[in-house]
């Protein structure tokens, strides 16, 4: 089963960090649309969304593209979610972002807080490695993060461990109060993200991910 997914790119450097990821995360199942949320619906701004999309989508092998026009980058990524039916989206971090760390741009800490997709991250200056441990932080009622982060390890024959450093990938639950098929994250999980060095995927509440070779972990 693959999970339809949209990869928020500009064009900056710290969005070909999100390319990166979205690529490693795409040999799991993930299907790709990479999409650029401009402000204004001038011609002049959909040609250039156009040609930074394009240029995009060459590092991904052609995968489909979207230009939305919404004043909110976050909501222009929220509709084009739920108009596509989109279970995952993929940011680069802030571009004031030091090299190797995690900071969530603006658009990706609005998704964080309440949004209706999963949410994954990438480091600034990311370099696309084999993923051979991944780090779970969640809750043990949290089966949505548990199923998600195992399916993810029997993909890449990788090792979970409840380790939020020296990880591949970390995989952070939503807190108990979130509501059904959303992401929120907890003030422990919210410092976890500043501290690695990992790409991070935040799993929405109750609605685990179906990588490929996924099966049902049971805690």
């Amino acid at each position: 089963m693959s999970i339809t997914t949209i990869v928020s790119y500009d064009g900056t450097p710290n969005d070909d960090d999100a390319l990166a990821l979205a690529q490693v995360l795409s040999e799991a199942g993930a299907e790709l649309t990479l999409a650029y949320v401009r402000h204004t619906p001038d011609g002049r701004d959909e040609r250039d969304a156009e040609a930074r999309l394009e240029r995009g989508a060459a590092a991904l092998h052609g995968v489909e593209t979207r230009v939305a026009v919404n004043r909110s980058t976050s909501q222009g990524l929220k509709d084009l979610a739920a108009a596509q039916g989109a279970q995952l989206i993929v940011f680069g971090s802030d571009y004031r972002t030091a090299a190797g760390r995690i900071a969530p741009q603006k658009s990706a800490q609005a998704l964080l807080d309440g949004g209706p997709t999963a949410v994954a991250i990438a480091p600034a200056g990311y370099q696309a490695k084999e993923i051979k441990t991944i780090g779970l932080l969640a809750g043990l009622d949290d089966h949505a993060a548990i199923d998600t982060a195992h399916a993810l390890a029997k993909h890449f024959g990788a090792e979970v461990t409840d380790k939020n450093y020296n990880v591949d990938l970390l995989i952070v639950g939503s807190r108990a109060e979130a509501r059904e098929g959303h992401t929120l994250v907890s003030a422990q999980a919210e410092n976890a993200l500043i501290g690695t060095s990992a790409p991070v995927l935040v799993v929405a509440r109750g609605t685990a991910l179906a990588f490929e070779g996924a099966s049902t972990y049971v805690a």
